[in-house]
């Protein structure tokens, strides 16, 4: 694979699709995030493609534990002390310059939730079915240290979860749940099959400041995947 990865995106749908082929997600709110292990270390590529490394390091740190070739897709949260994701605070460490970041990881680590896998020490697995992805994912972290921060994302393809996942886990700070066919292959933009509900709810805001380069508004939650 060459960098930086084309991410996969999900549609926008009034309600959950129905039937035998479909897997769902809960949709955490933080930033996008693709995890290359390389021969070298590791790297950490924003959705616009952006190397992101430096803002999040504690997240690198931990992706060293991966076997060298693998390339994941996932969310950076962080999680505050009362156990909830925290949008501004992944906000707050993304737009960091890397001597803050430090400090802010110090104080509230960051996860990984990893809901794909790109490539594996054997190779590019983008064509291959999401379920045989999904599968490969499970068994790749199943091999990290018990204290990893680098998660698999929670997915059921019973629908009934999925809608009680979306009901009861917003003030956590899940915004959603993405549908994937479990046949589909990992396809850059929303051609795939990729479809989200997510809360109506949002909010304004405006940036009054920040420390170090400004981060990409889409390498955030809100309409990223």
């Amino acid at each position: 694979m060459d960098w930086p990865a084309s991410v996969a995106l999900a549609r926008s749908v009034p309600e959950l699709p129905t039937g035998t082929d479909w897997s769902y997600e809960v949709k955490v709110n933080g930033h996008r995030m693709i995890m290359w292990r390389t021969g070298d270390g590791v790297r950490l590529q924003a959705r616009s493609g952006r190397d992101v490394t430096a803002a999040w390091g504690d997240l690198a740190l931990a992706g060293h534990h991966l076997p060298a070739g693998t390339v994941l897709d996932g969310e950076a949260v962080i999680i505050t002390e009362d156990g909830r994701i925290s949008f501004e605070a992944a906000q707050a460490r993304a737009a960091s310059s890397s001597v803050r970041a430090r400090r802010l990881a110090v104080q509230r680590p960051a996860h990984y939730i990893a809901f794909d896998a790109l490539q594996l020490p054997s190779g590019d697995v983008r064509a291959r079915p999401y379920s045989e992805r999904r599968a490969a994912l499970l068994n790749l972290l199943a091999e990290l240290p018990a204290n990893t921060p680098i998660q698999a994302v929670s997915a059921t393809t019973d629908r009934d979860t999925a809608l009680t996942w979306y009901t009861t886990l917003h003030d956590q700070g899940v915004e959603g749940i993405v549908a994937k066919r479990t046949t589909s292959p990992y396809r850059a933009g929303r051609a795939g099959a990729w479809l989200k509900i997510r809360y109506a709810e949002t909010m304004d805001a405006e940036v009054v400041g920040y420390t170090g380069p400004p981060p990409a508004a889409e390498d955030f939650g809100g309409e990223v995947a």
